[in-house]
């Protein structure tokens, strides 16, 4: 027979609120959490340490900004240079991955968790889990929220305040809520700069 966790691994659905199992593995995450919000942001050390006992796979090169918060912490993996800046939210039931070079705004969240839409299952705790795959060299501007089963792609721009709940391709701008592609990113984009992308929507 199947344990929760097994089944929220194969994309099934399982009990997120009441496995004993998983309450535990969150609980240890969130303690992990609260000694590295509380540590002083000059403790770059420490910072560290705590994030690399957390996090599933990390680098030599990364810097997670204060606050951060995420569910399990083992099913988040960064690549080299990855940056996120303040108030950061990973609800990783399901894997979160992220390439090299990637730079995350403020005030962002990565939720895999999707409820059953059957109100007597969504009241027992049943959930379901779907991946977030982030490229490389991507940049995910402020307030964006990113939902289960998206992959973004390589180089491309995520504009602020979007919400990407479906995949988006490699080299492009895209923005909204839904979030959607306005435009490939070109040549002349090496003198261009965020403030720009506003004015061509």
């Amino acid at each position: 027979m199947m344990t929760e966790k097994e089944k929220s691994q194969l994309g099934l659905l399982y009990n997120a609120n009441y496995d004993q199992e998983l309450i535990e593995e969150r609980s240890h995450a969130k303690g992990l959490c609260y000694e590295y919000n509380q540590l002083h942001p000059a403790k770059i050390i420490e910072r560290e340490a705590l994030i690399k006992k957390l996090l599933g796979k990390t680098t030599d090169r990364f810097l997670i900004e204060q606050p951060f918060v995420c569910d399990y912490g083992y099913n988040i993996e960064i690549g080299e240079n990855f940056y996120s800046n303040h108030n950061i939210v990973m609800l990783d039931g399901g894997k979160i991955t992220f390439g090299d070079n990637v730079f995350v705004a403020p005030n962002c969240g990565f939720y895999t968790a999707g409820h059953a839409y059957d109100v007597e299952q969504r009241n027992e705790g049943l959930e379901v889990v779907g991946p977030i795959t982030v490229g490389n060299n991507v940049w995910i501007g402020g307030g964006v929220t990113v939902l289960a089963d998206v992959t973004i792609g390589d180089n491309t721009i995520i504009g602020a305040g979007s919400v990407v709940t479906k995949d988006i391709p490699s080299g492009v701008i895209a923005v909204g809520n839904p979030c959607r592609v306005i435009r490939k990113i070109t040549e002349e984009d090496k003198t261009k700069y965020s403030r720009d992308i506003a004015k061509n929507i």
